[in-house]
């Protein structure tokens, strides 16, 4: 076949894709105008969709540089979030710096002096440092006065000027408690990472609240069904052993990865999950509904979350200040395998 002939054939194939004339197909190609902008684009995703590799003068010019600076990336809800930015970030032109600290190796401020030579547009902090009430905002403050467009996810600080996305942390722990009582579970513990987190104070407040209100628990009782440890499956391990030595029926967690360390602890007891302790997650991490049992868990919206952290920080570096307040997003109840009705009639309530 000739090339005007596999050109011909190429049109043809785009054209039906795209479900526009040739001619059109012809005009996008060569970037003349008289076509709308939806047709364009359904013309350019159709070239990408059959695997022709767009003409250079169509392809998408980066609009620039953003960082992205996540915890970690052992639990499995950080890729969730960095994926999801980096999807977002993308569709609006702009190329994400990934930026992953690990213990002992760049800290989140280094990250940062690396992002502003590289003269990034923007900067997205998931669960950084503004998480934990005991580190200093100033370096916030730095640099927001630069001014550097910053939004940040997850540790919810009023003394900060930028755009805050957050999960709905007091309404999970209210959730969780009242999925708990509803099978009948009274003695319902509360593990987590440590408490000078934002988001761990928010479950704590809403577990105790939801506590207080439908099983009539005190404070001191409430304190001894509580146990904080280290985030991760060790630490939820550790922190489960205390509530199942309390005579637990069941355990809400701050994290996916810990509550699989309770259901580790109650199994080394011999103990079966739902049987004899309900579990409850937080995040529905990618393959939670694929551990053994599949785990109850609070669904974070990641790809809300994500989405209006990027349309923040858009406006913010187009000069469209985005509110200076802290956006909040629902949790929601996704019930599996870990939890079950009470086997004990004295945990049933009154």
């Amino acid at each position: 076949m000739g090339y005007c002939a596999r050109m011909r054939a190429r049109l043809s194939d785009i054209a039906q894709q795209a479900q526009v004339s040739e001619a059109t197909v012809s005009r996008v190609l060569n970037d003349r105008p008289g076509v709308s902008t939806d047709t364009r684009q359904a013309v350019l995703t159709a070239l990408d969709v059959l695997g022709y590799e767009r003409p250079a003068r169509l392809r998408k010019r980066s609009a620039g540089l953003v960082g992205l600076i996540v915890p970690e990336l052992n639990n499995p809800i950080f890729p969730a979030f960095a994926q999801e930015i980096e999807s977002s970030l993308a569709q609006t032109g702009y190329t994400p710096v990934l930026c992953t600290q690990t213990p002992g190796g760049v800290t989140e401020d280094e990250y940062v002096e690396m992002l502003l030579d590289r003269q990034v547009s923007g900067i997205v902090f998931v669960s950084g440092l503004h998480a934990d009430t005991t580190s200093d905002r100033d370096r916030y403050r730095r640099l927001t006065s630069r001014p550097m467009p910053i939004v940040l996810i997850n540790g919810y600080a009023p003394d900060i000027d930028a755009p805050f996305i957050s999960c709905d942390d007091r309404e999970a722990g209210e959730l969780a408690v009242s999925h708990l009582v509803a099978l009948g579970h009274r003695r319902i513990g509360f593990i987590s990472g440590p408490d000078r987190f934002t988001p761990v104070q928010r479950k704590i407040d809403g577990y105790r609240a939801a506590m207080q209100r439908l099983v009539g628990s005190t404070a001191a009782e409430l304190d001894a069904l509580i146990s904080l440890s280290l985030f991760g499956v060790e630490g939820g391990d550790a922190a489960s052993t205390k509530l199942l030595d309390a005579g637990a029926t069941a355990i809400i967690s701050g994290s996916d990865l810990m509550a699989l360390g309770a259901v580790r602890a109650a199994r080394r007891r011999g103990l079966s999950v739902p049987g004899d302790l309900s579990v409850v997650g937080f995040d529905d991490s990618p393959l939670t509904a694929f551990t053994d049992p599949p785990l109850t868990t609070l669904r974070q919206p990641v790809n809300p979350m994500a989405v209006a952290a990027v349309r923040a920080l858009v406006d913010e570096i187009n000069g469209h200040a985005a509110p200076r307040s802290e956006y909040v997003f629902r949790p929601e109840l996704v019930v599996r395998g870990s939890t079950a009705v009470a086997r004990s009639p004295l945990a049933v309530p009154a």
